[in-house]
């Protein structure tokens, strides 16, 4: 096996866990947490009733490890693009970099408020603190799914346009198209679901 198909193995891995970890955050005792729930403290004391303070601390260790894992399938794609197209390589490399940098501190920032606000006892205080905190943070989130933009495009127009070896239809693993298709589905970590899709597929095509 080659050390790119190597790198997407760990890809994959990466992926799957990141993606546990974001059910970690996403699934409660107490139900599914929704962002809307953070406007009612009545609603959101319910979903986070007797969840283990160590779900979120598990989500955010945890989760900094899957994208170190994950990094190795960004990195090996965006060089193999090198030989193809220079400016999307660059391009996927930025974006990489982008969701390697943003993306943890975005991880840590959604796992810390939930701890908070469980050691806090679920409190209207603790409510508003936590609310507070992930609106003046939010720029990691934003950013961090920039740089899956950025990456997914630069990786989608070369496949598109047959710069590369792969056929046209191969397009559909990337992980762009991939997160729209599961948007309707509203699983937890859909991000994470694509991008072990993404890489798994393209162990077979490359």
């Amino acid at each position: 096996m080659s050390a790119m198909k190597i790198a997407f193995l760990i890809a994959v891995a990466g992926h799957l866990l990141c993606g546990a970890c974001d059910c970690l955050l996403t699934y409660m005792p107490g139900g599914r947490f929704h962002f809307e729930d953070m406007k009612d403290n009545k609603r959101l004391s319910a979903v986070f009733k007797n969840m283990p303070p160590r779900n979120p601390l598990l989500s955010m260790l945890l989760g900094c490890l899957a994208m170190f894992l994950f990094a190795f399938g960004y990195l090996a794609l965006a060089n193999w693009m090198r030989a193809y197209s220079e400016p999307c390589a660059a391009l996927m490399l930025i974006g990489t970099v982008l969701v390697l940098t943003f993306g943890v501190a975005h991880h840590v920032f959604c796992g810390m408020p939930e701890w908070l606000y469980v050691k806090m006892g679920r409190t209207e205080e603790a409510r508003l603190l936590i609310t507070e905190f992930f609106k003046k943070t939010s720029v990691t989130l934003i950013v961090c799914y920039l740089g899956f933009l950025i990456f997914g495009v630069s990786l989608f127009v070369p496949v598109v346009s047959l710069w590369t070896p792969l056929p046209r239809w191969a397009c559909v693993f990337n992980i762009l198209p991939l997160m729209l298709a599961l948007i309707p589905i509203r699983v937890g970590g859909s991000g994470n679901w694509a991008g072990a899709i993404m890489f798994l597929g393209l162990i077979f095509l490359l």
